[in-house]
């Protein structure tokens, strides 16, 4: 997303949260949200949209919201929006952005308990002031007091789903100098694909010659707010997001090794480092080096820097010492799933419930990405939030999906009818079985009582044979959600049992790649999913196979890098095996 359409659509979403706290028309407060919900998930800038009119054409858009964007493209800000946020303490609003506060919370503390600032809030939750008021109660504070202190410490890191963008952005733009330079890549944890982020690394080789000119380019980065060092080996910058980004420049011939070196993780590179040693050699980010000589003998690449160790090169998503480096000595590391592999998407949202995008367009956007199959899996019935289907609603959009069909499967293309069925809170489903019978492919995902353990709510959703995957196994959303009580080796064991896949859900960061890894050493397949609630989402799916990766996961347990049939077979072969059980 641009940082135009990322700053208007958080205005348009505070708007309608202000107007929530202040209890005004709830039509407006719905459409302001909407209006957020499109400018967030527009696969091109925003004032590109508008002066090419697709905005004027765009369902949820009025005149009036279409004056506002007009305004905020010329002026920066929304006058409308300005008068709003006087009207509420911004350090109050600034606790909207924690899970758990909502605008109905906020107005609470404001009237009754008289809160000005986030520090009297916290400190309100704390004394159990609110336990006083109706529906607050020792439970439900400690429940939000969680959530702030969980949104606090999502601050000091991002996500990889927020940073990976980013470095995207500055990548693109150095693209603009490519002429002065040879080699550029992400490094550090992003690199490794790591769940979360600090600092944003990026590395270039060049000749000497060219150092200053790159650095100057970098530091003249036009979304930064502040440069905080700028030299010809390493500058740093401060993004308008608040985060920080380093770039160095090395010599063409230290490429390979200054990215083995600034790639990490520590502990891996320390490992690197004593099994050089033992070799009487040397390596360090300008390459490696025999000691008693120093006699350059690698560093161009990084397949020489591990190859001269007498080592595989390691994938970047594997160096944690977790391993790879004893297998790699005997050239025994796993061949990773890649992008390449994957053959389809196995649960997305279409406007049918709480998807962004009509099915149509997440049919077409999924086809031109290159899949053989998709699945759509809209919320059933008992996600009345997420305005989910009941049968008959299924089956009206069957009929499209039918539709469709005939279009698409000439061109190799298959649309599979799916759900995401809610795990009620007794474990079972939120369809009955003669429906989920009809469907291709079901996940089924807990959505409600977080508090509770779920192991055995979930165990029971995979004893039922038209169950294929479990969405979210833990129910973790970085920055948002820790996630319920589980006792994930419990279902790896059930998943094993019953060949009901588990899913690692790119958007939610679920399964971790430490429980991608207790999986594959199981024998227990994975799905890796965008859960795209819009078609620009389908996009993410290069993230969740770099946490798979770092998950070691490898092919042959993912199922959607099966074809068509292999996934059908998988989907039969349950169905088979728990019948006659």
């Amino acid at each position: 997303m641009s940082r135009k359409n990322q700053e208007l659509a958080k205005i348009f979403e505070r708007m309608a949260d202000i107007l929530e706290f202040l209890g005004e028309n709830p039509y407006r407060i719905r459409t302001y949200r909407r209006v957020a919900n499109l400018i967030s998930e527009l696969q091109e800038d925003v004032e590109k949209a508008f002066y090419t009119r697709k905005l004027h054409h765009m369902p949820g858009i009025g005149e009036s919201t279409l004056l506002k964007i007009e305004e905020f493209l010329k002026t920066g800000t929304i006058k409308k929006y300005e008068e709003l946020r006087r009207m509420v303490p911004e350090d109050l609003l600034e606790l909207l952005d924690a899970p758990g506060v909502g605008p109905k919370t906020l107005k609470i503390a404001y009237e009754q308990l008289g809160i000005r600032t986030k520090e009297e809030f916290i400190e309100a939750l704390k004394k159990g002031k609110f336990n006083k008021i109706r529906g607050f109660g020792p439970v439900k504070a400690l429940k939000i007091l969680r959530g702030i202190e969980l949104w606090e410490k999502s601050k000091e890191r991002i996500s990889l789903i927020e940073a990976y963008p980013m470095a995207q952005e500055v990548l693109k733009y150095m693209e603009r100098i490519k002429d002065k330079y040879e080699n550029i890549s992400i490094a550090g944890s992003l690199r490794r694909m790591k769940e979360t982020i600090g600092d944003i690394d990026i590395l270039v080789s060049a000749k000497k010659e060219n150092w200053k000119a790159i650095h100057e380019h970098f530091t003249k980065y036009p979304g930064l707010l502040e440069v905080l060092a700028k030299g010809e080996t390493k500058s740093s910058i401060i993004l308008d997001t608040g985060r920080q980004v380093d770039l160095r420049t090395v010599e063409p011939i230290s490429w390979g090794a200054a990215l083995q070196y600034f790639t990490g993780s520590k502990q891996h590179n320390i490992r690197i480092r004593d099994i050089a040693k033992e070799k009487g050699l040397k390596v360090n980010e300008y390459g490696v080096f025999k000691v008693d000589t120093e006699e350059r003998i690698a560093g161009e690449t990084e397949e020489g820097v591990y190859e001269v160790l007498g080592m595989q090169w390691i994938p970047p998503e594997l160096r944690e010492d977790w391993g790879e480096i004893e297998l790699a000595l005997e050239h025994k590391l796993p061949r990773l799933v890649e992008l390449k592999d994957i053959k389809g998407d196995l649960h997305m949202h279409t406007n049918w419930s709480d998807g962004v995008n009509t099915l149509e367009e997440m049919v077409e956007t999924a086809y031109k990405l290159g899949y053989q199959y998709i699945v759509i899996g809209d919320h059933s019935q008992s996600a009345r939030v997420a305005n989910g289907l009941d049968p008959e609603r299924y089956k009206q959009q069957w009929k499209e999906i039918d539709r469709l069909n005939k279009e698409y499967n000439p061109k190799g293309f298959y649309i599979l009818k799916g759900a995401e069925v809610d795990i009620l809170p007794d474990g079972s489903l939120d369809l009955p079985d003669e429906v989920l019978e009809q469907f291709d492919f079901v996940v089924a995902s807990v959505h409600s009582r977080f508090e509770q353990d779920n192991t055995e709510r979930i165990i029971k959703a995979m004893e039922n044979p038209y169950v294929n995957m479990i969405g979210h196994p833990t129910g973790k959303q970085y920055g948002y959600r820790e996630g319920y009580p589980v006792n994930i080796e419990k279902l790896i064991q059930k998943a094993k049992e019953t060949g009901t896949a588990l899913e690692l859900n790119t958007q939610r960061m679920d399964l971790s790649p430490e429980n991608v890894r207790k999986c594959m050493e199981a024998g227990v397949y994975i799905g890796i999913v965008t859960d795209a609630h819009s078609a620009r989402q389908l996009h993410l799916m290069f993230l969740g196979v770099g946490l798979a990766r770092r998950g070691w996961a490898t092919p042959d347990k993912v199922i959607n890098t099966f074809d068509l049939e292999g996934l059908k077979e998988f989907v039969y072969k349950k169905r088979k095996n728990l019948a006659r059980a």
